[in-house]
């Protein structure tokens, strides 16, 4: 009886995912509501990070959809040489935010968060809330502006203040649907009360 215990604990722990975190997206990606109601600690973390960085919530959200799709340990795809020979990932992006190594580490550096990992909503919002304050601060893009925001976050700030975004048109589009669904998952929170 005492072996059978021990193997019904341990196999609820595995279930509950006692090391990795649940990296898999919500189900209703289009539903703000349901995103925060299927997973509460991101609706924690993204208002800490507004609090903090004045980044509304629905911009983040929008980001980190179009980024990763919320799915907490996103990498870019991997590249093949002759289509077949694996040589690497296009880019070092990793977690919900999609945040590079140099960008992350100058994160790091900048907010003392010597633990954080980008594959944690906390601290994968609270980065994202750090980018876009900085690019308020540095370019003037309001906070609210998603569609601008999610340019100077996908270009970088140098390439957006250069104008690198105005010759992609594919960018421009997604940058328009970014700033579609902010406006839709802000509606969305304020109809079901957690905005």
């Amino acid at each position: 009886m005492n072996t059978y215990l021990k193997l019904a604990i341990v196999m609820l722990v595995a279930s509950c995912g006692g090391g990795g975190g649940n990296f898999k997206a919500p189900r209703q990606l289009d539903n703000a509501c349901a995103i925060v109601g299927e997973r509460p600690a991101y609706l924690r973390a993204m208002r800490d990070s507004q609090r903090r960085w004045g980044v509304p919530v629905a911009v983040q959200m929008a980001a980190i959809h179009q980024e990763s799709k919320f799915i907490g340990d996103a990498r870019t795809p991997h590249q093949y040489a002759l289509g077949i020979i694996p040589i690497g990932r296009q880019s070092s992006a990793f977690g919900y935010s999609q945040a590079l190594d140099g960008t992350w580490e100058e994160y790091l550096r900048e907010t003392g968060k010597r633990r954080a990992r980008r594959d944690d909503i906390r601290d994968a919002t609270d980065f994202m809330g750090w980018y876009m304050n900085g690019t308020t601060r540095r370019l003037g893009v309001a906070p609210h502006d998603a569609a601008s925001q999610y340019l100077a976050y996908h270009e970088g700030r140098s390439g957006f203040a250069s104008g690198s975004h105005l010759s992609k048109t594919w960018l421009l589009g997604v940058a328009a649907q970014v700033q579609s669904r902010a406006g839709m998952y802000d509606a969305q929170l304020r109809s079901c009360g957690r905005a």
